[in-house]
């Protein structure tokens, strides 16, 4: 996947897997709705899941999940392409 630059990950078991996957140390880069974690290549975007308990509870609201995907297509405008 050599044009990937974006992993959004659903939750906290999400955003472990991914971590793990990059051999990236999880205390250095805890999960957060709305965070966004750098690396050299790619960038990890953190949001609750979109569960019927986190909508029904409140923990998540569209517009929390709308914001994290404004911050992705921010970030996808603004980071120049790699090649």
């Amino acid at each position: 996947m050599d044009r990937l630059q974006v992993i959004l990950c659903l939750g906290g078991l999400s955003h472990a897997a991914v971590l793990t996957t990059l051999s990236a140390r999880k205390v250095l880069y805890p999960f957060g709705h709305g965070r966004l974690h750098r690396f050299d290549r790619v960038t990890i975007a953190d949001s609750y899941h979109c569960s019927r308990y986190n909508t029904n509870t409140g923990r998540l609201t569209v517009g929390m999940f709308e914001e994290v995907f404004g911050a992705i297509r921010q970030l996808l405008i603004t980071v120049p392409k790699q090649s």
